[in-house]
C-alpha cells in the first residue's frame, strides 16, 4: 500500500495508518510532503524518523524516479492521509510536481484504489470542482467525518473508526471500525461506551 502524507492538518491519521497497515502485515510505502513536515512539528512531538520507522519503505517527496512512480510497481493501491487542497488540485488535474501526486497518478491510470482523505473546510467551489474531477476518474473522495452512532469518547477511537473504513475500501478489516447494526441490539436500547466495552442502556 501506498501511503502519501500531505500538509493538510491530521498528521496523525498517516501515522495511525502505517501502524494499522504494520498489524495487518501490509507492507507500506511512504510519502511525506514538505509541507507535512511542518504540519508534522506543530501537531505532534514526532520526528521524521519516528514515522519513517513505521513504514516497510520510505521514499522521499522529490524521488520521482522511486519504483511506486510507475505502473509496472504492483500494490493494492493508495491513500493520502491527510489529503491537502493543493495535493487534491495536483491529482485532479495530473500536473503532480512530486513523488505524492506522480504515484497518486498513477493509481489512477492503473485503475487500482485510490483514496483521499480530504481535510479542509468550508469548501470552495474549485476544491469541490476537484474532488469531482477525482471521483469521475474513479477515485475516493473519504473525509475523515466522525461517525458519532459509534459514541467515541477520544479523539483515537474517532481517528482508528475513520481509518478502519477507509481500509474497508482495499478489503481490508482493522478491527477499528464500529459497524452500525453488525450486532444485533436488545429492542429499544442505545449502544454506550463504558470503559471502552460497549454495553446496552435500555430506554425509559
Amino acid at each position: 500500500m501506498v501511503v502519501g502524507i500531505s500538509g493538510a492538518s491530521g498528521f496523525i491519521y498517516g501515522v495511525r495508518l502505517l501502524e494499522l497497515l504494520a498489524e495487518l502485515d501490509i507492507e507500506s510505502h511512504l510519502i511525506i510532503s514538505r509541507a507535512a513536515l511542518l504540519t508534522m512539528t506543530h501537531e505532534t512531538d514526532y520526528k521524521l524518523a519516528d514515522v519513517t520507522t513505521l513504514a516497510s519503505h520510505y521514499h522521499r517527496a522529490d524521488d520521482v524516479a522511486a519504483g511506486i512512480a510507475s505502473g509496472s510497481f504492483r500494490c493494492l493501491g493508495m491513500v493520502v492521509a491527510p489529503c491537502s487542497m493543493r495535493t487534491l488540485a495536483e491529482i485532479a488535474t495530473g500536473t503532480s510536481s512530486g513523488l505524492i501526486g506522480r504515484a497518486a497518478d498513477v493509481t489512477l491510470k492503473e485503475r487500482r484504489t485510490l483514496v483521499l482523505m480530504a481535510r479542509e473546510t468550508p469548501l470552495t467551489l474549485a476544491h469541490l470542482r476537484n474532488m469531482t474531477a477525482v471521483t469521475e476518474m474513479g477515485g475516493i473522495i473519504a473525509p475523515p467525518v466522525p461517525a458519532f452512532y459509534a459514541r467515541p469518547d477520544s479523539l483515537g477511537q474517532m481517528i482508528d473508526h475513520s481509518l478502519g473504513r477507509v481500509l474497508d475500501l482495499f478489503g481490508l478489516d482493522a478491527g477499528t471500525a464500529r459497524r452500525w447494526r453488525e450486532h444485533t441490539e436488545p429492542c429499544g436500547s442505545e449502544l454506550a461506551r463504558d470503559g471502552g466495552r460497549s454495553v446496552a442502556i435500555t430506554a425509559k
